[in-house]
């Protein structure tokens, strides 16, 4: 299948989602989320795919549910969890690495009725990337890298995720050169763009392409840091 773009109909869909969020609602309507959604995320995955593997060879991507894609459904037995049942987001990853996806640099995207959040790097460091990140990063010249990184990519319009924490982690103070890079609980740099450029298959790749190739370097440096991660 080839990919054409998402129908005009998908954020009207995902709009619909938020006012009826329950799953008799949407059983009743799962083919228009298998033809507005699933089927066309799909189909762009298995050619996006393709364009970002001359970006990075070793990429990781496949049109599943739980690799590439995510579930429709929130898993809200979790403590914290929100509580309705279904996304009125969709969310696409490529991912560099082995073991959990979530865990290791990654291209990724979603959209909304409200928006597209285009980013990429680990959002949220789990504690054997988190100390992995920090040993990597105590290093003056590998901290003052990723922070000439991070400032040109925000000299280029993009954003940072905001820091995580307020105190210094044992091993930095604030003497310390980019010292403030150590607050942080995942690295990602993203992008807010208009959802409705789904709709337009052509400019919505070459879009994307664009800012992964921009942010290229912070994928690489974030899955440099993955390697480092000590196994239990």
């Amino acid at each position: 299948m080839e990919f054409k773009g998402f129908s005009k109909k998908t954020l009207p869909f995902l709009k619909a989602i938020k006012k009826n969020n329950n799953k008799e609602w949407f059983e009743a309507h799962r083919s228009e989320y298998e033809d507005c959604i699933l089927n066309p995320s799909r189909a762009f995955v298995e050619e996006f795919g393709e364009h970002l593997q001359a970006l990075e060879p070793t990429i990781n991507f496949s049109p599943k549910i739980n690799k590439s894609l995510f579930r429709i459904y929130r898993d809200t037995r979790r403590m914290g969890a929100i509580k309705v049942p279904l996304k009125h987001r969709i969310g696409i990853i490529f991912w560099q690495g082995s073991g959990n996806r979530m865990q290791h640099s990654s291209f990724y995207f979603h959209f909304s009725p409200d928006e597209l959040f285009v980013a990429v790097g680990v959002r949220w460091f789990e504690k054997p990337m988190l100390d992995a990140y920090r040993d990597y990063i105590k290093d003056d010249k590998r901290r003052a890298n990723l922070q000439d990184i991070l400032d040109k990519l925000m000299a280029c319009g993009y954003k940072t995720i905001e820091k995580g924490y307020k105190r210094y982690p044992r091993g930095f103070s604030a003497d310390m050169s980019d010292a403030e890079l150590s607050l942080y609980k995942g690295v990602a740099t993203y992008k807010i763009l208009e959802p409705n450029l789904i709709e337009d298959g052509d400019k919505f790749i070459e879009t994307l392409y664009k800012i992964y190739e921009e942010m290229l370097p912070l994928q690489q440096l974030v899955y440099e840091i993955s390697l480092r991660v000590k196994e239990d």
